[in-house]
């Protein structure tokens, strides 16, 4: 293991002319939702250069004073540019997906892999506004219980199952920084923040990849296709949240074509 710009991290592969591939796991994951897909991966496209980090306050990387999208985004970035990468292409899984979409309106990449993050967050945020005693209170594992239900764990294959599983609940104090963006923002002007993201990203020309366990609805993928009109998406049917994890090879064939 090594620690870059204070996150714990794995390589794997060699630098060449590949671009290389940056994973961000979700939120109270780590860096080992990954596994799967790298062993996938190793098949696939054998040494490539890939950097799989803990995010800060998961893992072994300790919680940070601030956790918006731009903060962890600027994190990841030392991350990258200490471990000696130059535009990567940025793979996200669930919350990882949303500092990846961040990460590449900021900074140079060569591509975007969204895993199952939907990016019209208004109706999530509004969900945590209203809950937001609960959050606070020593019942705050009722909202994350109750999300997790809604995720299709059980669907998974055995094999990965237990890896989409908490091993406990997370804490409180990380949920509620992470979420604190969500928690004191209006949601229309966390959209327009989200909106204007996408819009950066189309004006680069940027690929972005979108890839799901269920079709999106008609309206959603309307809108996904205005902000950004060369979004691919894929559907892997089955597995709920973790297309990743029930389809690992799969992934791993767009993570190849990314060139």
């Amino acid at each position: 293991m090594i620690t870059y710009a204070g996150l714990r991290a794995e390589r794997h592969g060699e630098p060449d002319n590949r671009p290389p591939l940056v994973l961000l796991h979700g939120l109270s994951y780590d860096r080992r939702q990954w596994g799967p897909v790298l062993r996938a991966l190793e098949l696939s496209d054998p040494g490539r250069s890939v950097l799989v980090l803990d995010l800060p306050g998961h893992g072994d990387s300790p919680l940070r004073e601030r956790h918006g999208l731009d903060d962890v985004a600027a994190m990841v970035h030392q991350a990258v540019t200490e471990a000696g990468l130059a535009a990567p292409v940025v793979v996200g899984h669930s919350l990882g997906a949303a500092i990846a979409t961040a990460y590449a309106a900021t900074y140079r990449v060569r591509g975007v892999v969204n895993i199952d993050q939907p990016l019209r967050v208004g109706g999530f945020a509004d969900m945590l506004q209203r809950n937001e005693h609960l959050l606070r209170s020593p019942n705050y594992g009722t909202v994350w219980n109750g999300l997790l239900s809604r995720m299709g764990i059980d669907t998974l294959p055995p094999e990965t199952r237990d890896i989409a599983s908490p091993d406990a609940l997370p804490a409180q104090e990380l949920l509620l920084s992470y979420w604190n963006e969500l928690l004191a923002t209006p949601p229309s002007t966390l959209q327009e923040r989200n909106a204007a993201r996408l819009a950066r990203i189309a004006a680069q020309g940027t690929p972005y990849r979108y890839v799901t366990g269920a079709a999106p609805d008609a309206e959603y993928q309307a809108w996904l296709r205005q902000a950004l009109p060369d979004v691919s998406i894929v559907v892997l049917d089955g597995g709920g949240h973790f297309p990743h994890l029930a389809h690992p090879a799969e992934v791993a064939r767009v993570l190849t074509d990314q060139q």
